[in-house]
């Protein structure tokens, strides 16, 4: 039989070690996107609202109509490979593709962040080097407190105020169970800061069939409408009750205080943003026991303080601004107060925002 003779279709071109081609670092525009706002996180997956015209998603990311023509729907979304381990938070308005239909059993696809109008962040503790974000783009944190069972903890809150002011965001104090116990001292403890202090209280029995009900709710409404409001607070305040009576088919799991420990059961395990019946959006987190600042800066705290911020920057260089801080110009201005009520305002506000910055130092 005789010897088959090679021609060119035989012929492999093995590619050199500079020949091959190299991998493309360019990525689809996207262009016929559209963007949802996020409500929920569950094990990678993401539900997601789209045509929302609240700010949320009635528009591709091009800027053109999404061509639902408002037509609002719930849609689940998985995260693109390229956004890699970037996290997406209740609150992120995002770019999806694929299918955005929201009907049983479709899965579009996040390929976007928007940028983000504000970000509420926590540490495990103060010296844990990574940064956990709770939530995106909410304009006010909400720290709900009980004044008893369990008792208030002030320095939980003070903690959630320094985070707050270092994300921009407003903050109001919730205080629960007004009918166990004197709000007064926790609202004059705040109030020089700047926070704002609504008081609920449970409803008598006669007034509800399980005596949980809250009144008064109006104050706390006014508060919240037309805006994103995020609600933090630790286990058995309440908090997931007061979601219950501010957004009726919210059906956030509620739970009770341990006689023993004095702390209640973590009930809510998972982030949702819930739209209220007058307007806005309150994000209801799990409850938490700690809240590390060590992504706070200090300086980024102060400017919170606009008028601390403006004499503060009279002190020595390395002014601590604490209470035992050589020269600092806060004191100054406390003394330089022109009469004795402007001089109590004043040292109000200096020992509350001393009180704040002890406990990002640790000082406290």
């Amino acid at each position: 039989m005789a010897r088959r003779v090679p021609d060119e279709s035989d012929f492999r071109a093995r590619p050199g070690k500079h020949g091959s081609r190299p991998r493309t670092k360019q990525r689809p525009e996207h262009a016929d996107a559209v963007t949802g706002f996020v409500t929920g996180v569950d094990r990678g997956r993401y539900t997601l609202l789209v045509g929302h015209h609240g700010g949320a998603g009635e528009r591709t990311a091009d800027g053109s109509n999404d061509g639902t023509g408002g037509d609002e729907r719930t849609v689940l979304a998985m995260k693109a490979r390229e956004l890699g381990r970037t996290r997406i938070v209740c609150g992120d308005r995002v770019d999806l593709v694929g299918d955005v239909s929201g009907d049983d059993g479709s899965l579009a696809r996040i390929v976007r962040i928007q940028d983000r109008s504000s970000v509420l962040r926590r540490t495990a503790d103060d010296t844990d080097p990574y940064e956990r974000v709770i939530v995106a783009n909410a304009d006010q944190l909400v720290v709900v407190t009980a004044l008893a069972e369990p008792e208030p903890r002030t320095r939980m809150i003070d903690r959630c105020v320094v985070a707050a002011y270092d994300a921009g965001m407003d903050v109001l104090l919730c205080l629960t169970k007004a009918d166990l116990a004197d709000p007064e001292p926790l609202r004059a403890l705040y109030e020089p800061l700047g926070v704002s202090v609504v008081v609920t209280r449970r409803a008598p029995d006669g007034l509800a069939p399980d005596g949980w009900a809250i009144e008064p709710l109006d104050a706390v409404r006014d508060a919240l409408a037309g805006r994103t409001s995020v609600f933090v607070g630790h286990s058995g305040v309440g908090k997931s009750t007061l979601v219950n009576a501010l957004v009726p088919d919210a059906q956030r799991a509620t739970g009770h205080v341990n006689d023993v420990t004095g702390r209640g059961r973590h009930t809510s395990t998972s982030a949702v943003a819930l739209r209220l019946p007058g307007g806005g959006w309150v994000i209801d987190t799990p409850g938490v026991r700690s809240f590390g600042l060590a992504h706070v800066q200090v300086d980024h705290l102060l400017r919170a303080f606009e008028d601390l911020d403006a004499v503060a920057a009279g002190c020595p260089r390395g002014c601590t601004h604490l209470d035992d801080a050589p020269d600092c110009a806060l004191d100054e201005w406390v003394e330089a107060s022109p009469d004795d009520e402007a001089r109590a305002a004043r040292a109000a506000r200096l020992e509350s925002f001393r009180r704040v910055l002890a406990s990002r130092t640790g000082a406290a």
